[in-house]
């Protein structure tokens, strides 16, 4: 189960008020440690960067991707939000 609902709508008219596409889209979340390779597969193309928490439970990942429009941003979101655990920021 994932730790929150994901509003589709909402996002999708924060993106299209302040991106403009294509655009370098910066993906942060922290999961569960256990859970940190399941995020990384949403970006098999991508450089990811781990940093763990201090006490290894928990770790941030951050993803920087070319994003070609908002579709794909949601998509990336989406997907996160099936991970049981995760926080996106």
């Amino acid at each position: 189960m994932a730790s929150k609902t994901f509003d589709t709508d909402a996002f999708r008219k924060r993106l299209e008020e302040t991106q403009d596409f294509p655009a370098l889209y910066m993906f942060k979340f922290i999961v569960p440690e256990p859970k940190k390779e399941e995020v990384e597969a949403l970006f098999p193309l991508n450089e990811v960067i781990f940093k763990p928490s201090s006490k290894g439970n928990y770790t941030s990942v951050t993803a920087k991707v070319m994003a070609p429009n908002t579709d794909f941003v949601i998509n990336i979101y989406q997907k996160a939000h099936t991970i049981d655990g995760i926080i996106a920021l």
